[in-house]
């Protein structure tokens, strides 16, 4: 590769072939001996297999293709050689789209990216996040209307009802999140925990009715909370500590809150249930912060009446807030995850909000959807890999639930 013009050129350098120890070293060694200006690397390795590309400008009068086809030639490599323009454009604005799901194959795939392209987006690199416990990939685009890529991929999952397709800007907004909200009934517990008390003192189908139709928004929520309170009067207080015996965690609940743990999150629990229980969790899973609802006590029983403000939509919001500004953080700057209308004004306030197989009017509200039965699989919208979760010392998934 020699100049034939005044002044340093620029080429894309492609490196291909199986990988071995020492190549890219041995290829920066010899560019490094000529002078050239490294302006772009970007190596990937998939199977033992390297696929190397650098942009380089090269200083006048070096002849760097004897060079490095014979280093290509020692480790058993393809190198190719091609100008690129010396002053690139400003490179478009990006966002990475996750996709996941029991399934995700080359049909989904394929799908995805002609949503991509049809919104004249770019997809610059497609890399596979996990196989278990369900399949997940990370896309890496540039340019295109973000709102029509939304739009596409929303329309998509008609199609493949079984993927989940979040929508994410690449970049400081994701990296700077660092405080996980998680509601608790049916998000961190697969229990409705009012429902198992209610059950417990012999008035379940009373309460669950009101319940249902207070998580599908059909009920104000503080309303539908006292007239299920007041079903528990005269009701022995030990029927919390039974309910809590009847508590399960949802799967990867233990991975999820371990692995936010090694990435520094902070984690907090916001809940329309009771302190009762939520009291316990922060204590038995070491949580940063819980609130919840106080059942009110007298003798040893229940007396039908919540003690306090009551955890509502709106409130929620407030504490999420409220825990941000504790931490020195901004908002945007927390993960908040739920699945009831209650959910909603929380899952707007965040910088991400995930509706966790949610009621339909919760996925209207938040940036992204995930209807798999893993907690865990929410590290995936993080752009963590199952590899990076499984490396960490003493990180297996979840054993039995507490």
């Amino acid at each position: 590769m020699t100049s034939t013009t005044d002044g340093p050129q620029t080429f894309l350098i492609q490196v291909d072939g199986p990988d071995k120890t020492g190549i890219t070293t041995a290829i920066l060694g010899k560019l490094a001996d000529a002078g050239a200006t490294i302006e772009d690397v970007e190596q990937i390795v998939i199977r033992n297999h390297i696929s190397l590309n650098i942009v380089a400008r090269i200083p006048d009068g070096q002849d760097l293709l004897k060079e490095l086809l014979l280093a290509g030639w020692e480790h058993g490599l393809q190198i190719e050689f091609e100008p690129v323009d010396s002053m690139p454009s400003r490179k478009p604005t990006g966002t990475i789209v996750t996709v996941l799901g029991t399934r995700v194959g080359a049909g989904e795939l394929a799908a995805v990216t002609a949503v991509m392209t049809e919104c004249g987006a770019n997809v610059e690199r497609v890399e596979r996040l996990s196989k278990y416990p369900a399949w997940s990939y990370q896309l890496q685009v540039s340019g295109g209307d973000v709102t029509s890529v939304r739009a596409g991929l929303v329309e998509l999952r008609r199609q493949f009802p079984h993927i989940d397709v979040a929508v994410q800007p690449k970049g400081l907004p994701r990296r700077a999140l660092r405080v996980m909200v998680l509601d608790v009934d049916r998000t961190l517990v697969q229990n409705e925990m009012i429902d198992e008390i209610a059950d417990l003192a012999g008035v379940g189908p009373e309460v669950a009715e009101i319940t249902e139709r207070a998580m599908q928004g059909e009920l104000d929520f503080e309303a539908a909370l006292r007239a299920r309170v007041e079903l528990l009067a005269g009701q022995p207080a030990e029927l919390l500590v039974k309910a809590w015996d009847r508590l399960e965690l949802t799967p990867g609940a233990r991975t999820f809150i371990a692995t936010l743990r090694h990435l520094g999150f902070r984690i907090a629990i916001v809940s329309g249930g009771f302190t009762a229980i939520t009291d316990r969790l922060k204590a038995e899973l070491d949580l940063d912060y819980a609130f919840a609802n106080t059942l009110e006590v007298v003798d040893g029983l229940l007396t039908g009446k919540v003690a306090g403000p009551i955890v509502d939509r709106r409130r929620k919001a407030d504490l999420l807030e409220t825990i941000a500004q504790s931490e020195g953080l901004a908002p945007r700057q927390v993960v908040a995850v739920g699945d009831g209308a209650n959910d909603i004004d929380m899952l707007e306030a965040a910088g991400l909000g995930i509706a966790f197989n949610a009621k339909p009017v919760v996925g209207e509200a938040a940036d992204a959807e995930l209807n798999l039965p893993y907690l865990d699989a929410i590290l995936f919208l993080l752009g963590v890999s199952r590899e990076d979760i499984e490396s960490e010392d003493g990180l297996t998934r979840d054993g039995p639930p507490v």
